[in-house]
Order: structure tokens, then sequence, then C-alpha cells
């Protein structure tokens, strides 16, 4: 069982009320535009970190991280990228992954729009953490808190704060 902090669109933010929810995870997954590295450097001090790199993300976070992120946390199979979509409409760059080789848990970030949803045609749990960052026309700062296990996703909560 892992305890998962999921955050995406930090823009270069992080401050002690997100890095207290990294000290209660097993792991921080960042679904990209991560902005200035010393917001990756400050939660791996802290907890494993699996991470993509988005649209606003340097040369240096590029070459740190992958643009997708392909991977098994306690039996679940994971696709996580920046700019993805969602179900019915995913974007053309990641489109083909999905169809021909769905992960159980596709994740990805981008919009600023907190989503959580079942592809049903597919089998696949698509998640959008939302944005933590204070860069962006979001209102409220999310993100995602769950647990896998046994191949499961449980207890999934939303996390907020103010703007």
């Amino acid at each position: 069982m892992k305890k998962i902090l999921l955050l995406s669109d930090t823009h270069s933010y992080i401050d002690d009320a997100i890095l207290k929810h990294v000290n209660n995870a097993d792991e921080v997954w960042h679904a990209g535009d991560i902005g200035d590295l010393k917001v990756t450097d400050a939660i791996k001090k802290l907890k494993p970190l699996r991470a993509v790199y988005g649209n606003i993300d340097d040369a240096k976070a590029r070459a740190e991280f992958p643009l997708n992120h392909r991977f098994t946390c306690e039996g679940v199979d994971v696709l996580m990228t920046h700019i993805g979509g969602y179900p019915g409409r995913y974007s053309s760059a990641i489109r083909e992954i999905i169809y021909e080789n769905p992960p159980a848990l596709f994740i990805c970030g981008h919009s600023h729009i907190l989503k959580v949803m079942n592809d049903k045609k597919l089998g696949v749990i698509h998640m959008n953490p939302g944005a933590v960052g204070k860069h962006g026309f979001h209102k409220v700062r999310t993100m995602l808190r769950f647990i896998v296990t046994n191949g499961k996703i449980a207890n999934l909560e939303v996390i907020e704060f103010k703007r």
C-alpha cells in the first residue's frame, strides 16, 4: 500500500502547506509545469518523486524528467503526461498510446481544472489534479491524494487551498 500525493502546474510555487501534504505521502507524482526545479528539489528531499515536464518547463526540467512516464505502482499501471486531454478527447500526442495499450490510471495536468473521470470504453481512470501553483486562471488551488494497493485505487481525496 502506498499513499500518493498527485499535483500539477506548480509554476515554480511551493510552500509549507504543500510540503505538509508531501510529508504525509509515501510518493509524490507531479504532472508537469514544474517551473523552477526548486519545487521538485524540495519534494525530493522529503519523499520519492515521479514527474513529467510540461509546456512551460525549461531545458533543465526536460533533461531531468520525461514527457511521458509509464510505470507500475502497487500493481496499478500508470501513464502520466502533462497535456493529455480527457476521455473522449485525448490529445493527439497521447491518443495512440492510450488506445493501443490502455493504462489503469491516466494522469495529466495542463488545464488547471480538477477532473477525475472513468473512461468506461477503455477501462481507464483519468485524473487531473488541477493546479496547485498561483499562476493561471484557476480560483482554487488543488491536489489529489489517494492510496494504491493490490492493483486498486482507493480513498481518493481532493485537497484545496485558497488562491
